[in-house]
């Protein structure tokens, strides 16, 4: 079942760029769709879509939170920015690995 959330997170757009190196380039098993948006306020937004919760929470644990460590300088950012969750209804079309 398609897991699908949105997160606002207090970053710019050279941090996100840090840690989008540290995942480098191999795509992230389970993962169908990352947006990266700015907010006004100078934050960012994503909007992820997934093949499954249990893809998402392994990515996090294998890739994504020790990319974030390594990209904050080895300390892991105090708390984890609240998730949103999707009903998502339908997830229909073509969804590819974009280059980074």
């Amino acid at each position: 079942m398609v897991y699908a959330f949105t997160q606002d997170v207090p970053i710019d757009a050279g941090l996100y760029r840090r840690i989008v190196d540290e995942l480098g380039p191999e795509p992230i098993d389970g993962q169908l769709l990352h947006l990266c948006v700015r907010r006004e306020d100078g934050g960012l937004r994503y909007i992820d879509v997934w093949e499954s919760a249990e893809h998402c929470a392994r990515a996090f644990d294998e890739r994504i939170h020790p990319a974030v460590e390594r990209a904050f300088g080895g300390a892991r950012p105090s708390g984890e920015p609240v998730v949103h969750h999707l009903d998502v209804l339908d997830a229909t079309g073509l969804l590819l690995q974009a280059p980074r």
